[in-house]
């Protein structure tokens, strides 16, 4: 796992901002044969990590077994803004991290609140970017 102290900013506030104002993404994963998937998800922030939610058996997930590298879009088309970022995806699927992390879509979620789900029994994802880009924000 990567150490906070030694992660660089990579996101700018007013990204962050606008990120945590929203609540669906397009998540971007790729098979090891870089068969490209897109899926719509909803998400929380932690600081600069997007935190997503995601079930066994899913093509994402299976992709992000081969190949933890993502992309991710959240946008508006009027105005027309938006935020991509480019990152690396952990798993975390046990534990007082994926504890903490579930806390955070626990309470930004009322769908989770109503419908929660047991430690092991959903995957989280963790994407910390590496790269990001926006306009109109």
């Amino acid at each position: 796992m990567i150490r906070r102290a030694m992660l660089l900013t990579v996101l700018k506030e007013n990204e962050i901002r606008y990120l945590k104002g929203r609540t669906l993404c397009r998540l971007a994963t790729a098979s090891k044969d870089a068969e490209p998937h897109v899926t719509p998800v909803i998400y929380a922030m932690e600081g600069e990590d997007v935190i997503v939610a995601v079930d066994y058996g899913e093509k994402k997930l299976k992709n992000l077994r081969e190949n933890p590298k993502v992309s991710l879009v959240v946008d508006e088309y009027r105005p027309n803004r938006a935020v991509m970022i480019q990152g690396e995806c952990e798993i975390l699927e046990r534990g007082k991290e994926y504890l903490r992390l579930q806390k955070i879509l626990f309470d930004k979620f009322e769908y989770y609140r109503k419908n929660p789900w047991k430690e092991g029994e959903s995957p989280i994802l963790r994407i910390r970017p590496t790269k990001s880009a926006s306009w109109g924000i």
